[in-house]
């Protein structure tokens, strides 16, 4: 039982509230019992008492158990459970920790690589960053969504590749101010409110950096693999690792990094700069132990065929710049399909 209330001075009260206090909280409360006696001599009666009681929570809720699986307990309470998305086989996520890395031009031609790579594969692409869509524009898509008799978005498509993006359901130009809330039921819709059909892989474009929509999409879907673009930029590097660790730390399996503008060709001298630096994402990748899926040049095509919705490896598929989005395709598959 909680010592008496009329036992304890008034300034101990507040640090002894419920009886069935979580674990979790012991700790900060230990703190905040310390502070008040060292500021309050005059609460030195209710020490022992406190004391005493912290020591039968502590030991009664901890019995048997050791610090990772407490930790382990207190993390898993209240987590929503993972759903898979019907018709999906495998979900995969293209990641960065920053913006303006080329995430989004990653995600379409590694969806369209995929289909090129097997064509008897049919690949998805979801556009998950609801603020800034990108995927109507580079997909060249435009129009809202069908429903279907159970009352499903239909997928728009084009080059082979069923896409869903927010675009589709606002105006071009209009901004989306939301609150995290709103933008989480706009995320569930899209990613439980399409009929998708029989899809081999999901291509997730995701938003830049490590905030709810990351985690929510994480912890109600089960991610095959994410793959984290990077330029070889220091400051950019040090969001990709941030991007990387949030992957780890919520057990999403980190296929490898894509070092995107890797080395720009002077179309003149064909002279090669490195603008960025020089394999910044190898060595990250390196010193977190994961694989480097391949190198994506800074060329002027791929940034005139992404502004005028022809991506690269549909419109130009035997440039070398399809090239290198080919090749990591191959290289997201065959990770896929390594055993775990």
């Amino acid at each position: 039982q909680l010592p008496m209330l009329h036992d304890i001075p008034c300034t101990v009260v507040c640090c002894l509230h419920p009886k069935d206090m979580a674990l979790s909280t012991y700790c900060r409360l230990a703190s905040v019992h310390k502070l008040v006696v060292h500021c309050n001599p005059a609460t030195r009666h209710g020490q022992d008492l406190f004391t005493k009681h912290c020591i039968r929570f502590q030991s009664a809720g901890s019995a048997g158990l050791s610090r990772q699986e407490k930790q382990k307990q207190h993390m898993a309470r209240g987590l929503p459970k993972q759903k898979p998305i019907p018709g999906v086989k495998q979900v995969v996520v293209v990641a960065s920790g920053k913006g303006g890395v080329g995430k989004s031009t990653t995600a379409v031609n590694l969806a369209l690589g995929i289909a090129a790579n097997d064509p008897s594969k049919v690949v998805g692409l979801l556009d998950a960053d609801v603020y800034g869509p990108s995927i109507p524009k580079l997909m060249n898509l435009r129009g809202n969504p069908e429903l279907t008799d159970k009352n499903l978005m239909r997928p728009l498509v084009n080059y082979g590749i069923p896409c869903m993006s927010m675009g589709f359901l606002v105006d071009e130009t209009a901004p989306i101010v939301w609150r995290g809330l709103m933008v989480m039921s706009a995320i569930e819709k899209l990613l439980r409110q399409v009929e998708w059909g029989p899809v081999d892989y999901l291509v997730v474009d995701m938003p830049p950096g490590t905030g709810d929509v990351q985690l929510s999409i994480t912890q109600n879907v089960p991610i095959a693999g994410a793959v984290i673009v990077s330029t070889p930029q220091d400051i950019a590097l040090l969001d990709a690792r941030r991007g990387a660790e949030m992957f780890r730390k919520v057990h999403v399996p980190v296929l490898g990094f894509v070092q995107n503008m890797s080395v720009f060709q002077c179309p003149n001298c064909q002279h090669q700069s490195h603008i960025f630096g020089t394999d910044g994402a190898r060595e990250l990748a390196r010193s977190l132990g994961v694989e480097v899926l391949g190198d994506i040049p800074l060329h002027m095509s791929i940034r005139e065929t992404s502004d005028t919705g022809q991506p690269v490896v549909v419109s130009s598929p035997g440039s070398p710049e399809a090239g290198a989005y080919l090749r990591v395709a191959a290289e997201v598959v065959r990770r896929l399909a390594a055993p775990s």
